[in-house]
């Protein structure tokens, strides 16, 4: 047969002529798709948002110990929480895969919990407080759990964010509780090696009293004091010594009696002696001393002697004066030469002493070096200490950096999974595409005449009448019973309509509560009816 064009008409023939072929093959489909949908179970989701708080006092006046960022500790909160011990507590609390129970294993069903677990990070570029440069920080954080009950999804939801937050505010407690004890053990350890070096200080300073290199200026400034002393008592020992000389000489040449015969003599003795010294015995002055010592002589024989026991105390006034003066001087000579003795004994211990502070400088100084490294280190930790004890008490009082739950978890009014909605959609498009494709494969598999022009083309005679279609009592039962077919089809579909709203869209009950609620709300329903329809 040879083609002929295909009109609008011919498609709507074709429609009407293969309306079985493609509705039950599309039918189907869509019933498939729809008992797909119905059939799969319902897993609804409930999400905790927690909010990761900055510290509310600023950083500024107090310290915070806990040095780890939230990204880190969150990790590490999440091990935590994950633990088998505290999914097989939940497990056991809600009762959770009770169908798998007996099915899988313990760590099989450990593992499927955590992977029902959602955790997710909420980020924003925030400036880092410690470096001073932009950074992506982590502000809040979401806990998601996936279930076939809802009562039993939102419980464990809210078990999870309130371990999340008891668990970041031990953790936080405990770090700087540690924080504090350790600080607080070094400080103690600081302080008793401050005490063990001022002991050897002290120990030192007794046994180098006077060595010290922090005197070695003052001994430096007494010896030259010392000194000085020591060169005036020198000056004012000879000036003693001169003073001595001239008094012995003075005190010769006057007598210890009042006598002039004795004294003449002794002059004329000593005057004799200097001559001699000077001249010989021919010189004229020589003779004539040599005539008046003799004649003295004479004379002071011919007086009566007289003993040592008869001798009396000198009563020359000038001679006494001259003997005092001269008992006084030997006496001052040898005060200054005992004093001069004194302070050369004395010189020579601050000498000892400044040579003896170089050798001890350094072993001194490394040990003031110590000790103030030691003050130092422990002022430091004795104001980390304070600041950590700060630091717990701020987390005692929970105004540390912290975690707030900003949404709690909600009872899951829908599921959150199967996408039921995109199951039935999928399953209209293929039963769409299987009920065109089998109505066109029995389109062109048909090779029946249907039109005249189609018959005059094929045997090239015209056509000269054209019988209509004759309905026998079967056709009207056949009719008969397709529309009690597409009666029970519609009702089929209002039912599947009822029952896609109640899983994919809205529960019913939950869909009646709010009809209910509306109704009383606006009043445009009498009394008595309300009652029959409330729940």
């Amino acid at each position: 047969m040879d083609p002929t064009p295909i009109m609008l008409s011919d498609y709507f023939d074709i429609l009407r002529r293969r309306k079985w072929s493609m509705m039950l093959p599309a039918f189907a489909v869509f019933l498939i798709a729809g008992a797909v949908a119905v059939l799969l179970p319902s897993y609804y989701k409930s999400t905790s948002t927690i909010l990761i708080e900055e510290q509310e006092i600023p950083a500024d006046f107090v310290m915070d110990t806990v040095t780890s960022y939230a990204e880190k500790r969150l990790q590490s909160i999440t091990q935590q929480v994950m633990s088998t011990s505290r999914l097989l507590e939940m497990l056991e609390r809600f009762n959770l895969y009770a169908d798998l129970k007996g099915k899988w294993s313990t760590e099989e069903i450990i593992e499927k919990m955590r992977k029902d677990i959602k955790f997710g990070t909420i980020s924003a570029d925030v400036v880092d407080q410690r470096t001073g440069r932009p950074t992506t920080a982590t502000i809040a954080f979401t806990l998601s759990y996936v279930g076939k009950s809802p009562d039993k999804v939102l419980k464990v939801a809210t078990m999870l964010a309130s371990l999340y937050l008891e668990e970041n505010l031990r953790v936080r407690k405990r770090q700087t509780k540690e924080a504090s004890v350790f600080l607080e053990d070094e400080m103690e350890k600081v302080k008793s090696d401050m005490s063990e070096i001022e002991g050897k200080i002290s120990k030192f300073k007794e046994q180098h009293t006077n060595e010290l290199p922090e005197l070695m200026q003052v001994s430096m400034q007494t010896l030259n004091n010392v000194e000085r002393n020591i060169e005036r008592l020198e000056e004012q020992l000879r000036s003693l010594k001169e003073r001595e000389g001239y008094l012995q000489t003075q005190l010769v040449s006057i007598p210890p009696e009042l006598n002039q015969d004795r004294r003449r003599l002794d002059y004329l003795e000593i005057q004799l002696m200097n001559l001699r010294s000077q001249f010989s015995e021919e010189y004229p002055d020589v003779i004539k001393t040599v005539r008046e010592i003799a004649k003295l002589e004479k004379k002071v024989a011919e007086q009566p002697e007289i003993t040592a026991s008869e001798a009396l105390p000198p009563d020359n006034p000038a001679f006494i004066t001259l003997s005092s003066q001269l008992a006084s001087t030997k006496s001052d000579i040898d005060s200054v030469k005992q004093q001069i003795t004194d302070l050369e004994q004395k010189a020579g211990e601050y000498r000892f002493r400044i040579e003896t502070s170089p050798r001890l400088e350094q072993e001194y100084n490394e040990l003031l070096i110590e000790r103030s490294t030691t003050n130092a280190k422990l002022n430091d930790l004795m104001r980390k200490v304070l600041e950590a004890k700060v630091a717990y008490g701020l987390e005692e009082d929970q105004k540390g950096e912290r975690f707030t739950l900003i949404d709690p978890a909600r009872l899951p009014e829908k599921p959150f999974k199967p996408n039921r909605k995109a199951i039935i959609l999928i399953g209209i498009v293929l039963g769409i595409g299987a009920g065109i494709g089998m109505g066109a494969l029995r389109e062109f598999a048909d090779n029946s005449v249907r039109k005249p022009e189609n018959l005059t083309a094929l045997t090239s005679f015209p056509v000269l009448a054209v019988i209509p279609e004759i309905v026998t009592q079967r056709d009207r039962r056949i009719r008969q019973i397709r529309r009690m077919v597409w009666v029970l089809a519609i009702l089929v579909g209002i039912g599947a309509g009822i029952g896609g709203f109640h899983y994919m869209v809205m529960d019913l009950d939950i869909f009646r509560s709010n009809i209910v609620r509306k109704l009383d709300k606006y009043q445009v329903v009498p009394e008595y009816v309300m009652e029959m329809i409330r729940p």
